[in-house]
């Protein structure tokens, strides 16, 4: 007779966000994943089909549980590029509280080294995006009268690169200090740019 399952997807899932968010995908062993969730092997494949279904159900869990709350704030229908500013000012404030260097953003890590080998990851990392660019171009448009869709559009594109660029950054610095100033200096920019 089997035992009975202990455990859930998602407690699975958190428990080994962790170890792809700190180690990357293809770093990360299932040896790795059986120590972090204390499930067998076998017990991993029966749940997820094996390490990239585990993988793929962290990244889920990351963009609702990380992404969301701080992303949230620009997805509002009045918010404009002080809300973005608030999102980098909070991603920061999250980083520097966990300890820098960190991990960076889950998502642009694996847009780097696992989307590009891997289209069930390309079609989350680029969801994951598109969403980005939905809110920046929401909230640049309300920032400024009368710009266009498309300007708007490649503005966004714009803010998606530079944070995605930042949040690499703070996989390699240990100065909360630079990632604000660099943050400062670039919405500066967009402000000009939106004039």
């Amino acid at each position: 007779m089997a035992r009975p399952r202990t455990y859930d997807s998602e407690t699975l899932a958190l428990r080994t966000l962790n170890a792809f968010w700190q180690g990357g995908y293809h770093t990360t062993s299932m040896d790795d994943l059986v120590h972090a969730t204390g499930v067998s092997r076998h017990g991993i494949y029966k749940e997820f089909g094996g390490k990239k279904g585990m993988f793929l159900k962290s990244f889920d869990l990351y963009r609702t549980s990380i992404v969301s709350p701080a992303f949230e704030r620009v997805e509002k229908r009045t918010a404009t590029l002080e809300d973005i500013a608030a999102y980098f000012e909070h991603q920061i404030s999250l980083a520097e509280a966990n300890g820098l260097p960190g991990p960076g953003c889950l998502v642009a890590n694996a847009a780097t080294e696992v989307a590009p080998h891997d289209a069930d990851v390309r079609i989350k990392v680029d969801a994951h995006n598109t969403r980005l660019l939905e809110g920046f171009a929401s909230a640049i448009r309300n920032s400024a009268d009368g710009l266009s869709v498309r300007r708007s559009r490649h503005l966004a594109e714009t803010v998606l690169v530079f944070a995605t660029g930042l949040w690499s950054l703070s996989r390699v610095t240990s100065d909360a200090q630079q990632l604000r100033r660099v943050a400062t200096t670039f919405l500066s920019l967009m402000k000009g740019a939106l004039k």
